[in-house]
């Protein structure tokens, strides 16, 4: 007997049409209760099956990983929430950018601009570009969802460091996750958008400017399993599972509200269920916490249910102006069976 059948339906409905690729993943009470792959890697001669452990572009998923790195520095003293970052980027010491903290960064309100047009900063080295460009808001005045603030969160860690944001997701979360595939590793990986800059993008990274920083970057270019992002989002849904891995405060704090936003209110790296209109749809608790990535992946964990589901797909493959089905949208759909198949 199947015991998710709205889950199935919703993600086989959807096959061939909002994507071609898909894994979904749902874990209760840190126990795999549901992991099933739907489709191919593209829709042409090259096309592969997908597995339970394919990896995908994790997109801005990414942001939670660099958000997880830099919450671990907070816990060994490397950094300090509340301290101004100019200390570790002398480029801030002086101006508007000298008050912006680390909690700024991770709560996305640095007053950061969100980013830059790709065409436009071609010739430009994308980091230098970030550290330099001003701010549209006083820090801490309100929510700008910021690619360049996790940019600049990446340079700090890297210098804090002296480590290679590379090598440090590497040493830090193991697994299949990583950032820049190897050639031989790109054929089984779920093609995304095709443009006219790049062709038919597969196994590197979709974000633009991800790929002008050479696929290493805070806020994208991790490619990973939906078991890479389950076993981080529990060290926060399940810390006392996990005793060790963040200190009970801080994942306190990461899960909790930091800034205020009638959309989507923020935590550290997360996003907070703010309305029934957010991506988690109508049933997961108000507390829930969770972030969706541009390519069609997705992961949002409930505290209360203990409950957490991994959506990862290559939604972009038909083009990001691709027209949508009629009534909610695919992660919500998901999100909603699956707590209604799990009469939660």
């Amino acid at each position: 007997m199947n015991a998710f059948p709205r889950v199935e339906e919703a993600l086989e409905s959807a096959c061939g049409i909002e994507f071609t690729a898909a894994v979904a993943r749902i874990e209760h009470r840190g126990t795999l209760v549901f992991e099933r792959a739907y489709g191919i890697t593209r829709y042409d001669a090259m096309a592969k099956p997908v597995y339970c452990d394919t990896r995908f572009d994790l997109a801005s998923l990414t942001k939670l990983f660099v958000a997880t790195l830099a919450l671990r520095l907070v816990a060994d003293g490397t950094f300090v929430l509340d301290e101004p970052l100019w200390r570790i980027l002398p480029e801030w010491k002086n101006g508007e950018r000298a008050a912006v903290t680390m909690r700024m960064l991770l709560a996305h309100n640095s007053g950061m601009n969100s980013g830059a047009d790709y065409r436009t900063i071609l010739d430009e080295n994308v980091e230098r570009f970030a550290l330099r460009s001003e701010l549209l808001a006083r820090p801490g005045e309100r929510v700008i969802y910021s690619d360049l603030g996790f940019i600049v969160l990446g340079v700090a860690i890297e210098r804090a460091t002296g480590v290679s944001l590379s090598a440090l997701a590497h040493r830090t979360f193991g697994g299949s996750l990583g950032f820049r595939p190897r050639f031989s590793e790109r054929a089984a990986m779920p093609a995304t958008e095709e443009d006219a800059w790049r062709g038919r993008v597969a196994g590197f990274v979709h974000d633009e400017k991800a790929y002008l920083m050479g696929g290493v970057a805070g806020h994208a270019g991790l490619f990973g399993t939906a078991a890479d992002v389950a076993a981080m989002t529990e060290s926060y849904l399940g810390p006392q599972r996990y005793e060790g891995r963040l200190p009970l405060q801080l994942v306190r704090e990461a899960t909790q509200e930091q800034a205020a936003d009638p959309v989507l209110r923020r935590g550290l790296g997360w996003a907070l269920k703010t309305s029934n209109d957010n991506s988690c749809g109508r049933w997961m608790d108000p507390s829930s916490f969770g972030h969706t990535g541009f390519v069609g992946t997705c992961v949002w964990a409930d505290p209360v249910r203990d409950l957490q589901g991994v959506l990862l797909t290559n939604a972009v493959y038909f083009g990001r102006d691709a027209t949508p089905s009629p009534g909610p949208g695919l992660r919500v759909r998901f999100y909603e069976a699956m707590v209604e198949d799990l009469r939660l």
